[in-house]
């Protein structure tokens, strides 16, 4: 089996590679830490417009120089942000890698930032902005993310808030620029890989042109606290209601977060998980269901998603409720608990398929500070573990959650009378908020 190897280039960014020989392509990614939830006030949606920027130019070549040398030889490169990292991604063939893998430190170092470019940049942000109030889910979504991280560093979007992201130009994204790296850096390249000496000569040549100091990242969670309201309703005309039910647990990496993910793989994983079976089939509630829980530095957000008509509002989160509630008042049966490892195992090989997906898993793996064999490590702790170790989580981290709706307003108004009934928060504390931004 092959292995990954680690060298450090000139400045101490980690190089990180895997040799796949025969396939003739190779995936990289450039994970810098430190995305939108970096981003103080006045400055949210910086990070995606610096990434959007990166692929308009950089060191001497402008946005049609830098299309043309990318897209002449069938190559892809994107840059986005996420909520704890900016990703420069990069798709060739084998031949053509030492010509254009530099290009990703060029962008993280040297990006043009001309003005003009900003300006269509930050025009595509906000239309993205505009488009999503146009969604339920995202509406639902925007809202759930306020309840759980209020203005965390995960409260907000990486696009940003449309009110700031106006503000921004290319003066005030120099300093995020300026800033990239000092959390840690790394890169990952897999695939068919050319001589690993020539690999460094190519990207150490660029450094000499860029100098970069960085270096590993390491794991420093972050700090994430609750909004004070427990509820959020948002009224928009539709046929049905968007319910979602989430709590902020822990970050990617702590035990308890391998726990939550196998509850993951029960609840919401396939026709055969928990909330399909019962939501979908056998009560006829949910138009569609899921569960949702993404790797995070700081409290990963676990959520339950789904959709209903509008007459079943109240009835839908009954028995969402009483799903939510059953993962820490009963253990999960042996079957219930063989077939979620399995769905885990399954879901972890899948994900692990091209040289993209292994080159993003192991990015964000070493991203978080964790050990380059997180994968394999977690692959055997799973099998360790027993329903009671799940339950004894869910109970420690999905005890309050909080719920968001977005649907017409006699549906909120039903849905909401059950929560109350059914979560009621200590005296003192806000009932909940409503209204759409």
């Amino acid at each position: 089996m092959s292995r990954w190897t680690t060298c450090c280039l000139d400045g101490g960014l980690p190089l990180v590679t895997l040799h796949r020989p025969g396939v003739g392509l190779v995936a990289a990614r450039l994970w810098i830490r430190g995305g939108s939830s970096v981003e103080g006030p006045g400055m949210r949606g910086a990070m995606q417009l610096l990434a959007g920027v990166m692929t308009r130019g950089c060191a001497d070549l402008d946005a049609e120089q830098l299309a043309d040398l990318v897209e002449g030889r069938g190559a892809a490169l994107r840059s986005e942000a996420h909520e704890d990292a900016l990703v420069i991604s990069l798709k060739c063939a084998s031949d053509d890698l030492t010509g254009l893998l530099p290009l990703l430190l060029a962008m993280a170092r040297d990006p043009g930032l001309e003005p003009d470019q900003v300006e269509i940049e930050r025009e595509l942000n906000l239309q993205n902005l505009q488009r999503q109030q146009e969604d339920p889910f995202q509406l639902a979504h925007d809202h759930l993310r306020q309840l759980l991280y209020d203005d965390g560093p995960y409260g907000h979007d990486p696009l940003g808030v449309s009110e700031e992201l106006t503000q921004l130009g290319a003066a005030e994204l120099r300093p995020a620029l300026a800033a990239l790296g000092h959390q840690g850096a790394v890169l990952v390249v897999c695939g068919d890989l050319p001589d690993p000496q020539v690999l460094r000569q190519c990207l150490n040549d660029q450094l000499a042109r860029t100098p970069w100091a960085t270096g590993r990242p390491r794991a420093t969670p972050l700090a994430g606290g609750w909004g004070s309201a427990d509820l959020a309703l948002v009224p928009q005309d539709t046929e049905q209601l968007v319910l979602m039910l989430g709590s902020a647990t822990v970050p990617l990496g702590e035990p308890d977060a391998l726990c939550l993910r196998l509850l993951q793989a029960h609840a919401g994983v396939g026709m055969s998980s928990r909330l399909f079976v019962v939501m979908r089939e056998e009560r006829g509630l949910a138009y569609d269901v899921g569960v949702h829980m993404p790797g995070r530095c700081g409290p990963s957000p676990f959520v339950w998603h789904m959709s209903t008509s509008a007459d079943h509002a109240g009835e839908a989160l009954e028995c969402l409720l009483d799903e939510w509630m059953a993962l820490g008042s009963s253990a999960l049966s042996s079957e219930e608990l063989g077939l979620a490892k399995a769905k885990f195992r399954g879901q972890e090989a899948m994900g692990r398929q091209t040289c993209g997906q292994v080159a993003d898993r192991q990015a964000l793996v070493i991203g978080h500070g964790l050990a380059d064999s997180y994968v394999l490590d977690t692959l055997a702790a799973v099998e360790r573990l027993d329903a009671q170790a799940l339950q004894a989580a869910a109970r420690r981290r999905l005890t309050q959650p909080r719920l968001s709706l977005c649907g017409p307003s006699a549906a909120l108004e039903n849905a909401a009378r059950v929560w109350r009934q059914r979560c009621p928060q200590p005296q003192g504390q806000p009932q909940g908020t409503s209204g759409s931004r």
